[in-house]
């Protein structure tokens, strides 16, 4: 994995910098094999039509060293968008929404609270959850800092949304509004496939498609 504590090089203006974390005590400690880091690579492969590249951490449940983290992949890598995995939970080890809110300078709370109402369609418990967003903002930039569960389909279904038989959205994920949210912190312009996903904008903030 991606250990870097110098700014990204960016291959395109528009190219989006995201970084990866996934905290687990037993998957850093190599006796547990990652799912998290893997998923969400996979997941925004198959979703994101422009250009983008990853930093990918992989840390143990300590609430400083996860702030540490945050701070080095936002003020120092230089990344836009960066999204943890695991930790989330009510367990007294569970501290990645502690470590989240204290580099925060805005939150956002309804990233957790559309992530809970996703959950819910499935288990009862999803209200143990306690995924949080914030924006951190430097003197020159700022990034949307979320996190999501630590299970490969549940990560899936926060980010997607939920469709019925018909592909009529029962639930929304919560990325359809990253995009719109990115831009308005100064950051890369992002498109979707909108089979996966349909990112939001307000007509007057879509850009035209170049010419063919």
């Amino acid at each position: 994995m991606t250990q870097t504590t110098q700014p990204v090089v960016r291959n395109h203006p528009d190219e989006l910098v995201v970084g990866f974390v996934s905290i687990s005590d037993r998957a850093s400690a190599g006796t547990y094999q990652d799912e998290g880091i893997p998923a969400l690579r996979e997941w925004f492969g198959r979703t994101l039509t422009t250009p983008w590249q990853a930093v990918e951490r992989l840390i143990p449940d300590e609430q400083a060293q996860i702030s540490r983290t945050l701070i080095d992949l936002v003020d120092v890598a230089g990344c836009d968008l960066v999204l943890t995995t695991g930790g989330t939970g009510p367990a007294r080890r569970d501290v990645t929404p502690e470590a989240t809110l204290a580099v925060g300078t805005k939150e956002m709370p309804g990233f957790g609270e559309q992530m809970r109402q996703v959950s819910l369609h499935f288990v009862p418990t999803a209200i143990l959850s306690r995924q949080v967003a914030v924006i951190r903002e430097t003197a020159s930039r700022a990034a949307l800092i979320v996190n999501l569960p630590g299970q490969p389909r549940a990560i899936r279904e926060t980010l997607e949304g939920l469709r019925d038989a018909d592909g009529k959205a029962v639930a929304q994920g919560i990325f359809a509004a990253v995009p719109y949210c990115i831009d308005l912190i100064g950051g890369p312009y992002m498109e979707t496939d909108e089979a996966v996903v349909k990112a939001w904008r307000p007509k007057n903030a879509v850009r035209a498609k170049p010419a063919a």
